[in-house]
């Protein structure tokens, strides 16, 4: 049985601030513009540019976070909470986090802006509940992604509420596959709309969610570390001073700069 699965257990939320009161479209994109003349920019077409920068490994933008709890402890399994209230109560916490994080740049990830669900050198396909691959924009494949988890997780059999009711044998799968589609999300705001989450400035807060998330998923081994190969540059450096050790990250980020070149398909 799983109470509010809005929260962790002993956690205060970390929740992405909405932009100032103040702050207009046009202010963002004039933000914008200042970190695009900072940076060396993504030119037009669908090659990406192999020398390209990346600007969230800047030093100066990696050390942003909103809070220097340890999260390597946080994740943990506390004594005496069975492994799937633990395991549903953070799913749901980390999707409705994931979800409001993107909402801050949902405006600037448009079927124009995005073509693909890309991240670096890597593009996602949906399937659909008949296996069929779906190419889609970045913000179909998003809407895909948040409409199926919240389905999920509503789903009282799926992540139950009530007392004595029991988890589907086939909850830990699911939540597999849940932590993988909200770890593309992750991946695709740090890829495509880092620019504007600075200029926003809830880098800081992207920052201490992704470190937090991808403690949990390691912890209990939720998405395969191939799967999350392609952000090792960003994991090794934001997750090295939470306490957190390889688990392939170091052959995944010579694995990743070989893989520069060619587009590769999920």
């Amino acid at each position: 049985m799983v109470g509010d699965h809005g929260s962790l257990p002993g956690e205060r939320p970390v929740l992405p601030q909405s932009p100032k009161p103040g702050l207009s479209c046009k202010m963002v994109l004039q933000a914008v513009g200042k970190v695009l003349r900072k940076s060396k920019g993504k030119p037009n077409g669908k090659k990406p540019a192999p020398e390209e920068k990346k600007l969230y490994l800047e030093p100066e933008y990696t050390k942003s976070r909103i809070t220097d709890f340890e999260f390597k402890e946080l994740v943990m399994l506390p004594r005496e909470i069975d492994l799937n209230e633990w395991l549903a109560s953070n799913t749901t916490t980390f999707f409705h986090h994931i979800n409001l994080q993107y909402s801050t740049i949902s405006e600037f990830c448009t079927g124009e802006s995005c073509q693909t669900m890309a991240v670096c050198n890597t593009q996602y396909y949906w399937y659909d509940e008949r296996g069929k691959k779906i190419k889609c924009t970045a913000p179909q494949y998003v809407d895909f992604v948040m409409s199926s988890v919240q389905k999920l997780v509503t789903d009282e059999d799926v992540f139950p509420t009530k007392y004595g009711k029991e988890f589907p044998n086939s909850f830990e799968s699911l939540v597999k596959k849940i932590c993988k589609y909200l770890f593309h999300v992750l991946a695709h705001i740090y890829s495509s709309h880092f620019k504007e989450t600075l200029a926003l400035e809830l880098h800081g807060h992207l920052n201490t969610l992704y470190t937090h998330f991808i403690l949990f998923i390691r912890e209990f081994n939720l998405v395969d570390p191939k799967e999350t190969t392609i952000m090792d540059d960003l994991t090794e450096v934001l997750c090295s001073s939470s306490g957190s050790s390889s688990n392939g990250s170091g052959n995944g980020s010579s694995n990743s700069a070989g893989a520069q070149n060619h587009v590769k398909e999920r």
